[in-house]
């Protein structure tokens, strides 16, 4: 079954040098965001499964605490806010902002050495982080993942139980707002509840036409 969804080597090292087809890796940044809760480290995991696509997930740094069962270094890397400050006085960021009180932030290094290795980059960020990332790194792809009703969503953060009601009411409120913003992304994924195959194979459809482009523009930093 995955046989039908594997890209050939010739597809990333296109060998055609007669026709001026440039030969090399060509990797791809993808910005993964979306409300919270529509399942963006999910999906990432499902893309990962998958075993199509050579890609680095980007560990973001925050300041706020780790949930139950999250991984220092793999979901985040956990700093304290002096940490973090140190981290914006020594130029280390791509970007920072504060969501939901806490500071999170692209670590510069996330970006540049996978990309030096010729890996796909994919980071998961907040729809105000991914508007800011798209600035500083022209080239990439910009992705809004959401779910197909707001009821759905809704759902979903209520099932985490890491959240008051008070806490969700917020959410929902930001999510809402983070909608309007869905027409600045390059493209937008449905996230079907139980689906989260589908949603990988089309992430992964996603990586493949980008790095397809003709006018395909490497990312650098």
């Amino acid at each position: 079954m995955t046989d039908k969804f594997s890209a050939p080597a010739a597809s990333r090292s296109p060998a055609f040098r007669e026709f001026g087809v440039p030969i090399g890796p060509r990797p791809v940044v993808m910005i993964l965001s979306g409300p919270s809760g529509v399942g963006k480290d999910s999906a990432i995991d499902a893309l990962q499964a998958l075993g199509q696509v050579d890609f680095h997930r980007v560990v973001t740094a925050t300041s706020r605490a780790p949930r139950p069962g999250e991984v220092d270094g793999k979901d985040y890397h956990f700093v304290s806010l002096t940490r973090f400050a140190e981290m914006i006085n020594r130029d280390e960021l791509l970007e920072y902002a504060i969501v939901y009180n806490d500071y999170k932030g692209v670590p510069k290094r996330e970006i540049t050495e996978p990309l030096q290795r010729g890996q796909d980059v994919i980071m998961r960020v907040d729809v105000q982080g991914a508007a800011t990332m798209a600035r500083i790194l022209p080239g990439a792809c910009t992705v809004f993942l959401t779910t197909a009703t707001e009821q759905e969503l809704l759902q979903r953060l209520r099932d985490r139980q890491t959240d008051s009601e008070e806490q969700i009411a917020i959410r929902m409120a930001h999510a809402r707002k983070e909608l309007a913003e869905l027409a600045k992304f390059t493209y937008v994924v449905v996230n079907h509840r139980d689906h989260l195959d589908h949603t990988a194979r089309i992430l992964w459809a996603i990586l493949e036409a980008e790095r397809a482009r003709t006018n395909y523009q490497r990312v650098a930093l």
